[in-house]
Protein backbone atom coordinates (compact mmCIF):
# COMPACT_ATOMS: atom_id res chain seq x y z
CA UNK A 1 0.00 0.00 0.00
CA UNK A 2 1.40 3.70 -0.68
CA UNK A 3 0.87 6.34 1.43
CA UNK A 4 -0.98 9.72 0.82
CA UNK A 5 0.52 12.94 1.78
CA UNK A 6 -2.26 15.44 2.95
CA UNK A 7 -2.51 18.35 0.91
CA UNK A 8 -0.75 20.99 1.96
CA UNK A 9 -3.39 23.97 1.50
CA UNK A 10 -6.79 23.38 3.07
CA UNK A 11 -9.26 24.10 0.55
CA UNK A 12 -12.41 25.40 1.40
CA UNK A 13 -15.44 25.31 -0.85
CA UNK A 14 -17.92 28.37 -0.79
CA UNK A 15 -20.76 28.50 -2.62
CA UNK A 16 -21.46 31.25 -5.20
CA UNK A 17 -23.25 34.27 -3.98
CA UNK A 18 -26.81 34.62 -5.58
CA UNK A 19 -26.52 37.56 -7.82
CA UNK A 20 -28.62 40.25 -6.64
CA UNK A 21 -32.21 41.48 -6.81
CA UNK A 22 -33.24 43.60 -9.17
CA UNK A 23 -35.79 44.50 -7.15
CA UNK A 24 -33.54 45.06 -4.10
CA UNK A 25 -31.16 47.06 -6.12
CA UNK A 26 -34.20 49.06 -7.21
CA UNK A 27 -35.10 49.83 -3.87
CA UNK A 28 -32.14 50.95 -2.73
CA UNK A 29 -31.42 53.49 -6.03
CA UNK A 30 -34.82 54.43 -4.88
CA UNK A 31 -34.12 55.30 -1.43
CA UNK A 32 -30.57 56.84 -2.32
CA UNK A 33 -32.80 58.88 -4.63
CA UNK A 34 -35.49 60.34 -1.97
CA UNK A 35 -32.63 60.94 0.41
CA UNK A 36 -31.28 63.36 -1.81
CA UNK A 37 -34.65 64.30 -2.68
CA UNK A 38 -35.60 64.64 1.27
CA UNK A 39 -32.74 65.87 2.06
CA UNK A 40 -32.82 69.04 -0.30
CA UNK A 41 -36.85 69.95 0.67
CA UNK A 42 -36.40 69.61 4.10
CA UNK A 43 -32.72 72.00 3.68
CA UNK A 44 -34.68 74.61 1.96
CA UNK A 45 -37.46 74.08 3.93
CA UNK A 46 -35.02 75.12 7.16
CA UNK A 47 -33.76 78.31 4.54
CA UNK A 48 -37.59 79.23 4.63
CA UNK A 49 -37.54 79.24 8.16
CA UNK A 50 -34.13 81.15 8.67
CA UNK A 51 -35.20 84.33 5.98
CA UNK A 52 -39.09 84.16 6.47
CA UNK A 53 -39.70 84.17 10.28
CA UNK A 54 -43.10 84.50 9.87
CA UNK A 55 -43.71 81.83 7.23
CA UNK A 56 -44.56 78.97 10.51
CA UNK A 57 -47.26 79.31 12.60
CA UNK A 58 -46.33 78.02 15.63
CA UNK A 59 -49.24 76.06 17.55
CA UNK A 60 -49.23 76.60 21.43
CA UNK A 61 -48.79 73.91 23.87
CA UNK A 62 -47.04 71.16 22.00
CA UNK A 63 -43.70 69.35 22.77
CA UNK A 64 -40.93 71.30 21.76
CA UNK A 65 -41.85 75.19 22.11
CA UNK A 66 -38.80 76.34 19.55
CA UNK A 67 -38.93 79.56 17.56
CA UNK A 68 -38.88 79.20 13.88
CA UNK A 69 -35.08 80.29 13.67
CA UNK A 70 -33.82 77.05 15.67
CA UNK A 71 -36.15 74.67 13.66
CA UNK A 72 -34.59 76.61 10.27
CA UNK A 73 -31.27 75.61 11.72
CA UNK A 74 -31.96 71.98 12.69
CA UNK A 75 -33.82 71.71 8.96
CA UNK A 76 -30.72 73.20 7.34
CA UNK A 77 -28.30 71.10 8.57
CA UNK A 78 -30.12 67.84 8.84
CA UNK A 79 -31.32 68.28 5.47
CA UNK A 80 -27.63 68.66 4.32
CA UNK A 81 -26.29 65.82 5.87
CA UNK A 82 -29.21 63.44 4.74
CA UNK A 83 -28.20 64.68 1.09
CA UNK A 84 -24.55 64.25 1.40
CA UNK A 85 -25.25 60.70 2.56
CA UNK A 86 -27.98 60.02 -0.53
CA UNK A 87 -25.11 60.28 -2.85
CA UNK A 88 -23.14 57.95 -1.40
CA UNK A 89 -25.79 55.43 -0.62
CA UNK A 90 -25.81 55.60 -4.55
CA UNK A 91 -22.42 55.28 -5.03
CA UNK A 92 -22.27 51.77 -2.69
CA UNK A 93 -20.92 53.18 0.08
CA UNK A 94 -21.22 51.18 3.69
CA UNK A 95 -20.66 54.64 5.63
CA UNK A 96 -23.27 56.12 3.97
CA UNK A 97 -26.01 53.39 4.62
CA UNK A 98 -24.99 53.54 8.31
CA UNK A 99 -24.99 57.11 8.03
CA UNK A 100 -27.76 57.00 6.48
CA UNK A 101 -29.97 54.91 8.60
CA UNK A 102 -28.86 57.43 11.71
CA UNK A 103 -29.55 60.03 9.81
CA UNK A 104 -33.08 59.07 8.57
CA UNK A 105 -34.02 58.08 12.28
CA UNK A 106 -33.22 61.55 13.42
CA UNK A 107 -35.54 63.07 10.48
CA UNK A 108 -37.93 61.15 11.63
CA UNK A 109 -38.01 62.32 14.91
CA UNK A 110 -37.25 66.20 14.35
CA UNK A 111 -40.18 65.99 11.45
CA UNK A 112 -42.47 64.46 14.45
CA UNK A 113 -41.13 67.60 16.48
CA UNK A 114 -42.44 69.70 13.79
CA UNK A 115 -45.62 68.35 13.15
CA UNK A 116 -47.17 71.83 14.38
CA UNK A 117 -45.37 74.37 11.60
CA UNK A 118 -46.37 71.71 8.92
CA UNK A 119 -48.10 68.84 9.72
CA UNK A 120 -48.82 67.42 5.76
CA UNK A 121 -45.00 67.95 5.63
CA UNK A 122 -43.39 65.98 8.22
CA UNK A 123 -45.95 63.21 7.97
CA UNK A 124 -44.88 63.17 4.37
CA UNK A 125 -41.10 63.27 5.26
CA UNK A 126 -41.97 60.76 8.51
CA UNK A 127 -43.15 58.43 5.55
CA UNK A 128 -39.92 58.63 3.20
CA UNK A 129 -37.92 58.10 6.33
CA UNK A 130 -39.62 54.82 7.33
CA UNK A 131 -39.44 53.51 3.72
CA UNK A 132 -35.11 54.83 3.88
CA UNK A 133 -34.77 52.80 6.68
CA UNK A 134 -36.28 49.96 5.53
CA UNK A 135 -34.81 49.63 1.92
CA UNK A 136 -31.02 50.65 3.66
CA UNK A 137 -31.70 47.88 6.12
CA UNK A 138 -33.13 45.09 4.23
CA UNK A 139 -31.63 45.26 1.24
CA UNK A 140 -28.12 48.04 1.43
CA UNK A 141 -25.81 45.39 1.08
CA UNK A 142 -27.39 44.65 -2.74
CA UNK A 143 -26.03 47.36 -4.48
CA UNK A 144 -22.30 46.82 -3.60
CA UNK A 145 -22.18 43.49 -5.42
Amino acid sequence: MTEQTPPTEETTWQAPEPPPSGLATGFIMFAGVMMIIAGSFQAFAGLVALFENEFYVKTPNYLLELDATSWGWIHLLLGLLVLIAGFAVLNGMVWGRTIGVVLAVLSAFANFAFIPYSPFWSMLIIAVDVFVIWALTVHGRDITR
